[in-house]
């Protein structure tokens, strides 16, 4: 049955893709060719596409009163950086079951990906019951045991209580009040279920509108938001990828099942290239969506180019922030084989604990404090500020508290004196201030960073990196190695001019790729090239989010005596 491109994007599960599609009907101007993102996309009547993917383009808001359109409102097209923050305004229609919610509403493993609904009839459970009206929050979709199901999560007392949903639960479910605030970005990715519109209210003006704003001047009542959706699709005999916004006006049939896909050239992201057999790997690949950049690498990656992909493997990262009094820090994933070196700098601990963990065998560390602190225990130092130490190592000591003997965690320093030391006891659950004295004049490599010392490190480039033309750690004011981490990388070269090989990221770059059928003609890779890389602040957390996961976290400092 045919319908429109624009419903039939708006009700497509992301799960169903790959889906062939044939063109019905439209209305085409000078011989359907359209020009879009720099694609001429020529839709004729029983053409045939293979959509690949989807993703919002743009929002159509019109202004809300009473949760309908107004009708004096006129729609006004909002690009996803339009600036401001929203609030999300609860859906009053409800969900008939726990399959709908998964199937329209966005779950993820972000914090943005957790929605939470409430049941108006109590669900009984094998070992627990849902309240009717209770808060559930949804954190993910899985199998478990054959039968796909949500993990949920229910807070009483403050206590969590975790269970999972089939799918196939049914009731009337509804979304419950959000009181976060978000981007017009963050609404699009993750607050706008399939099917369905999104009311947001304006929460908060961030900075001016370059252009003359779309919305009424000092607007702050409510929108409803539509969005458009760009269609990635691939066209037999076209090697490169088409984009197409979802209100076109044309109509589409949904011919999946009786076509031969293969027919089509098979795009590939450099997830899915990663993710096959290292016995297929050397291979040859043309770029099919490049990564815009004038720069090696990124330039061997541009739409059209060949490129060898040697091999896949995992590789070490220092992760690194520039030290800046303000929020405007660059974050960058640094290689080993960086050739610059670095003097250090002195770091800032704003707990005794810290000082617990920063100090190592191979030298004293020696710090000056920067707030004062006043002792409960005459056992216990008090500090002032300027007082400087050498911090020996932790042990138990006995105080008087409330008249009796009580054993607590201390840190035993040297402060320095003016001609000798004198041994003293900082409590560990002290919060003070200290700052690292540098007596240490010594450069350094990276890795002999990594290897001697503990991270975070504070460092400044003594010597730039000579083996590249700009060495972008060199302007920073200084660098705070944060932790060293393991990502995927896929090792790649030109196919026509493989002088160097370098190591691409597998997933902080989209590009697509389709394999061609030629020899490769060396399988051992030229020599291999790194560089610093550039993070941007949502990629930087979300490889803090993923490292820390492997990680155990330290034990929190030790609370004062109560």
């Amino acid at each position: 049955m045919a319908s429109t491109l624009e419903k039939f994007i708006h009700s497509l599960d992301v799960r169903a893709l790959p889906r062939v599609l044939q063109i019905q009907s439209g209305i085409y101007c000078q011989g359907s060719v359209y020009e879009m993102f720099g694609n001429e996309c020529s839709l004729s009547t029983e053409e045939v596409i293979k959509v690949i993917g989807f993703k919002i383009n743009k929002l159509i808001a019109s202004i809300c009163e009473n949760n309908e359109v107004s009708q004096f409102s006129a729609k006004v097209e909002l690009p996803l950086n339009f600036p401001g923050l929203y609030k999300v305004v609860a859906d009053k229609t409800p969900y008939v079951s726990i399959e709908e919610i998964a199937r329209k509403v966005s779950i993820g493993p972000t914090r943005f990906g957790h929605p939470s609904f409430y049941s108006t009839e109590d669900i009984k459970l094998a070992n627990f019951t849902i309240k009717h009206d209770e808060q559930i929050t949804f954190n993910s979709v899985e199998e478990v045991h054959g039968t796909m199901a949500v993990n949920c999560v229910v807070v009483r007392n403050n206590q969590s209580h975790s269970f999972t949903l089939p799918l196939s639960q049914e009731g009337e479910f509804y979304e419950c009040e959000d009181d976060q605030i978000y981007t017009l970005k963050e609404i699009a990715e993750w607050k706008i279920p399939k099917c369905r519109n999104r009311i947001v209210k304006l929460s908060n003006t961030l900075h001016m509108w370059d252009s003359c704003s779309p919305l009424p001047e000092n607007f702050d009542g409510c929108l409803i938001l539509m969005p458009v959706y760009e269609v990635q699709a691939v066209m037999k005999f076209r090697k490169d990828i088409v984009h197409i916004l979802s209100d076109l006006d044309v109509e589409v049939k949904d011919i999946t099942d009786c076509y031969d896909t293969s027919s089509f050239l098979q795009p590939l992201s450099l997830e899915e290239i990663f993710e096959r057999p290292s016995k297929e790997f050397p291979m040859v690949a043309e770029i099919m969506e490049g990564h815009s950049g004038s720069q090696k690498p990124y330039n061997l990656l541009s739409t059209g180019k060949e490129i060898v992909i040697y091999k896949k493997y995992q590789a070490s990262r220092v992760l690194a922030s520039e030290i800046r009094s303000d929020s405007s820090k660059r974050h960058y994933l640094i290689p080993m084989s960086y050739k610059g070196k670095f003097k250090r700098r002195p770091r800032e601990f704003p707990t005794a604990y810290d000082l617990e963990i920063a100090r190592s065998e191979k030298e004293h560390l020696h710090v000056v404090a920067t707030k004062a602190f006043t002792s409960p225990h005459k056992e216990l130092f008090s500090v002032s500020v300027g007082d400087q130490f050498l911090v020996q190592q932790c042990r138990t000591s006995e105080v008087l508290y409330e008249g009796r003997k009580k054993l607590i965690d201390v840190l035993a320093c040297e402060q320095i004196l003016s001609d000798s030391y004198k041994n003293v006891l900082l409590p560990m659950y002290m919060e003070g201030g200290f700052v690292e004295v540098i007596h240490d004049k010594k450069q350094y490599h990276l890795s002999e960073i990594c290897k001697e010392f503990h991270l975070p490190f504070n460092v400044k480039v003594s010597v730039r990196d000579l083996s590249v033309e700009k060495d972008v750690l060199a302007a920073a004011p200084g660098l705070q190695f944060e932790e060293e981490i393991t990502d995927s990388y896929l090792l790649v070269s030109s196919a026509s001019n493989p002088v160097e090989s370098w190591e691409i990221p597998v997933y902080r770059l989209n590009v697509l790729v389709h394999l061609l059928s030629k020899d490769v003609q060396t399988v051992v890779p030229p020599v291999t090239r790194t560089t610093v890389e550039e993070v941007s602040e949502e990629e930087y957390y979300m490889l803090r989010r993923y490292e820390n996961l492997t990680l155990h976290p330290p034990p929190r400092p030790p609370k004062k005596p109560t």
